[in-house]
C-alpha cells in the first residue's frame, strides 16, 4: 500500500527523516515509538506525503487520514482566520459541529453511529471553538474515520480524552484493526494496543529497531526493555526573586462564589464555590466537556465569564480596576491552548525568559540574570544545544516541556497546570513529574493540576474538585 525505500525526506530546515525504508499493508497495526524530537510526527506526516523527498523512492496510491495534535491545530488556525467578530461585532463561536463532521464523511451511517457511540449528538450544534479539547480531538477522530481512509495514522490517539472515551476509541481501533492499515505514534508503552502486529522506534529521524509482534503484550515488553528513562539531579534554577504575595481578605489565593459559564443555553458549570489556600494543591477532575480548562481560564483572566463572576484573586476582586498584568505575575500557566497560541518565532531561550513578563513572545531586553536562570533550566531539560533556534523548529514534546519551564521559571505563588504531560514521551513526562513535585515541595508554589492519566498523580496533591 504504502512503500519507503531508502528514503531521506525533508521536514525542515533543521530536521529530516533520513534513510526511510518501510514498507505498509493492509490490515497491520504498527506502533511507532521514540523520545520527543525523534520525528514519530513528521513520520505520520510523512504517510500523506506532506514532505518533499530528497532521495530514494516513495510510493503510495492509499487514501491516507491523519489525528494529530498537529492536525487538531490545524483545524483551529483554519477557524480562527474565518473568524468575522471583529468586522460584524458578533462573537463568533466557529462552524458549527454537524457541519465539521460531514465536510469529508462518506459513509453516513457510519458518522451517525461514531456520533452516539462518542456522546457528540448534544453537541452538534454547537460552535467548534466552544469544545473542549477532547471533544475537538473526537471531532478529528470521527473526521478521520468516516473519511473511509485506507491508511490511518493516529498520533497519540488518546491524549486529552477522559477515562470513560478511552476504551471506546480502543474498542472502535479494534473494530477497524484488519481491515485497514493501522499507524499508531505513541508515548506511553502501556497504550500499545493488544491488537499491534509491527513496531518500529525512532531516534534522530532514522529507524533504529523493527519487529513483528504476536501479540501487543509481547510489544509492550519488547518496547519496555529498550526504553530508558532519563534521571537528572532535580535541583531547581532559583527564582530571580522571592515574590510577596497578596492574600484576599480570608487568606486565601483564589476565592470564588456561586460561579458560572455558560454559552446561551448551554450550562458549563454552576452554583461553583471553590477556595484556594497556600501551600494547598489540588487535581480538578471531570470527563471532557466538564469545564475544567474553562475553569482554569477564567482563574487566569483568559476567559471572558471572568468579570461577571465573584472571583477574588491575590487580594483583587475581578473587574474593580485591577490590570491583568498585576494578577498575572503571581501565576504560570501551561495549557494546550496556550501551546497554540505560542506560534511566534521566539528563539527558545527566549520563551522560558517570556516567563518573567507573562508574555507570548518577548518584547523586553533580558536581564544577565534572567538569561542565567533560563539556560540553567535548558541545561536540566537537556535543550542547552538548541538555545538558539526557533521555537517552532522544535517538536511538540519539546516545545511543551519548554512552556513548563516557561511557567515554573518565576517559582510563581500559583502554578496551573492543565494536561502538561500531553504529548511527552516517557523521559520527559517522568521530568516533568519530578519537577512538579519538586517545585510543589519547595513550600513558595501552590498547584491546580489537571491531567486524565492516574499514572500521572502528583503526590504532594491531597485535595479534588470534580466537576461533572
Amino acid at each position: 500500500m504504502i512503500r519507503f525505500s531508502q528514503c531521506d525526506i525533508r521536514v525542515s530546515d533543521k530536521f529530516s527523516l533520513a534513510a526511510l525504508s518501510w514498507h505498509i499493508e493492509s490490515g497491520q497495526t504498527w506502533v511507532v515509538v521514540g523520545p520527543n524530537g525523534s520525528g514519530k510526527s513528521a513520520l505520520g506526516a510523512a504517510l500523506t506525503g506532506e514532505f518533499p523527498v530528497a532521495s530514494g523512492d516513495f510510493k503510495s496510491g492509499s487514501r491516507v487520514a491523519v489525528v494529530s495534535l498537529e492536525e487538531q491545530s490545524r483545524l483551529i488556525q483554519r477557524e480562527r482566520q474565518r473568524d468575522e467578530s471583529d468586522l460584524t461585532d458578533e462573537v463568533d463561536d466557529g462552524t458549527p459541529v454537524h457541519e465539521m463532521l460531514s465536510e469529508d464523511s462518506k459513509d453516513p451511517v457510519l458518522l451517525d453511529r461514531l456520533i452516539e457511540t462518542l456522546g457528540m449528538r448534544p453537541l452538534l450544534e454547537r460552535g467548534f471553538r466552544k469544545l473542549s479539547t477532547g471533544e475537538t480531538r473526537k471531532v478529528l477522530l470521527i473526521r478521520a474515520l468516516t473519511s473511509q481512509p485506507q491508511v490511518l495514522v493516529l498520533d497519540e490517539p488518546f491524549e486529552g480524552l477522559d477515562i470513560q472515551t478511552v476504551p471506546k476509541v480502543r474498542d472502535i481501533l479494534e473494530s477497524l484493526s484488519g481491515k485497514v492499515a493501522l499507524v499508531l505514534c505513541l508515548n506511553r508503552v502501556e497504550e500499545v494496543p493488544d491488537f499491534t502486529t509491527h513496531a518500529i522506534r525512532l531516534e534522530h529521524g532514522r529507524i533504529a529497531q523493527r519487529f513483528n509482534c504476536d501479540s501487543g503484550r509481547q510489544a509492550r515488553s519488547l518496547l519496555t526493555q529498550i526504553s530508558q528513562i532519563r534521571s537528572r539531579d532535580l535541583t531547581l534554577p532559583p527564582p530571580e526573586q522571592v515574590p510577596k504575595v497578596p492574600l484576599n481578605e480570608d487568606g486565601s489565593l483564589v476565592r470564588l462564589v456561586d460561579a458560572r459559564v455558560a454559552y446561551t443555553d448551554n450550562i458549563v458549570f454552576k452554583d461553583l464555590n471553590w477556595t484556594i489556600r497556600p501551600g494547598e494543591h489540588w487535581q480538578v477532575k471531570g470527563p471532557n466537556g466538564s469545564g475544567k480548562t474553562c475553569l482554569l481560564e477564567l482563574v487566569t483572566g483568559d476567559h471572558p465569564q471572568c468579570y461577571v463572576n465573584d472571583l477574588r484573586l491575590f487580594g483583587h476582586k475581578r473587574g474593580q480596576g485591577e490590570t491583568i498584568w498585576q494578577l498575572k505575575r503571581h501565576m504560570g500557566f501551561v495549557s494546550t491552548s496556550l501551546h497554540w497560541d505560542y506560534r511566534l518565532s521566539v528563539g527558545v531561550r527566549n520563551v522560558i525568559v517570556s516567563g518573567f513578563y507573562d508574555s507570548i513572545g518577548l518584547y523586553q531586553k533580558a536581564t544577565d540574570r534572567q538569561l542565567e536562570i533560563a539556560d540553567s533550566w535548558l541545561t536540566m531539560l537537556g535543550l542547552q544545544r538548541k538555545a538558539t533556534v526557533s521555537f517552532s523548529s522544535l517538536s511538540y514534546g519539546e516545545q511543551r516541556v519548554l512552556l513548563i519551564a516557561r511557567a515554573m521559571v518565576k517559582h510563581p505563588p500559583l502554578l496551573l497546570l492543565d494536561e502538561p504531560c500531553l504529548g511527552l514521551d516517557d523521559a520527559n513526562r517522568q521530568l516533568v513529574l519530578a519537577l512538579t513535585e519538586r517545585i510543589c515541595d519547595e513550600g513558595n508554589t501552590t498547584l491546580v493540576y489537571v491531567t486524565h492519566h492516574q499514572e500521572d498523580r502528583i503526590r504532594n496533591i491531597s485535595n479534588e474538585l470534580v466537576l461533572g
